[in-house]
């Protein structure tokens, strides 16, 4: 799955556009390294977004297409989180 779509549809991000804006700006790497919008994520890799103020550091656990509210959370495991 695309790393713009995961962040969108586990609601990491809120919109696919806001995910693609901080892809291209290098505030998004994945196992240490920046990515762009289009990089392929898998389970296990660790996905750290700076946004803001704060800075996230989750893992993929699953990747779904369409998951309910409910489920969006479970793709991932917080591990990380600073600032705010």
């Amino acid at each position: 799955m695309r790393l713009d779509k995961f962040l969108k549809v586990s609601r990491i991000i809120k919109r696919r556009t806001l995910a693609n804006e901080a892809c291209d700006a290098g505030k998004v790497r994945v196992n240490g390294k920046p990515v762009k919008a289009g990089f392929q994520v898998k389970p296990g890799d660790v996905v750290e977004l700076m946004l803001a103020q704060r800075t996230v550091k989750v893992e993929v656990l699953s990747l779904d297409e369409n998951p309910g509210k409910a489920d969006a959370a479970a793709m991932y495991r917080a591990l990380q989180t600073e600032g705010d």
